[in-house]
């Protein structure tokens, strides 16, 4: 069993469903439990919502691994369960809010709205925490997505249902945004 911890999430998960063994899922928990909660805390900045978050998270998963296709990698999958769980929740609590609605057709796409990713890098963490915190969550989660988990284009269309030119475009307005909370709250900077 000591090996067993060396093998990539796809193995272990095709000997958790092969056997069904209570010890490959806990491995496969213990990998994601604090990476689940730390993203349901991120969105949901609430602790005890993140709680209780993490355990339905866990029990999607439990309950869905055998949908599971290898299409994508484990980790991409477990991302989109949380992330649309806290979405969701989040949903429930602004009834009239709609997230993840945009019409790209008045949206001018000019020179002056480019906002590099150099601009974005430069802001101090504590700053860029500051801005986030400003900026609508649907905004703030594709450029957490981005820039802080490293997710490429593809893995964030499929977590959000959104095209790859939509989630371009949600990219490059979320950091126009990001820009102009950021002027807002540091004049002069």
């Amino acid at each position: 069993m000591g090996n067993i911890k060396k093998l990539t999430d796809e193995e272990l998960l095709k000997l958790y469903l092969e056997e069904r063994s209570d010890y490959h899922f806990q491995v496969l928990h213990g990998r994601y439990i604090n990476k689940v909660y730390s993203k349901a805390i991120s969105l949901l900045k609430n602790e005890a919502m993140a709680e209780d978050a993490v355990q339905e998270i866990f029990l999607k998963i439990f309950l869905n691994i055998s949908k599971f296709t290898f299409r994508s990698k484990f980790s991409t999958w477990v991302y989109s369960i949380t992330y649309n769980y806290c979405i969701d929740l989040l949903r429930k609590q602004k009834k009239h809010k709609k997230l993840f609605t945009e019409d790209t057709n008045d949206y001018a796409d000019t020179q002056e709205d480019e906002v590099s990713d150099k601009i974005l890098m430069e802001i101090e963490y504590q700053r860029l925490g500051k801005v986030l915190d400003e900026i609508p969550l649907e905004d703030k989660t594709v450029l957490i997505m981005k820039y802080k988990d490293d997710m490429g284009i593809r893995d964030i269309s499929g977590i959000i249902g959104k095209s790859e030119s939509a989630v371009k475009m949600k990219i490059k307005r979320a950091k126009s945004k990001a820009k102009k909370t950021y002027n807002k709250l540091f004049p002069n900077q």
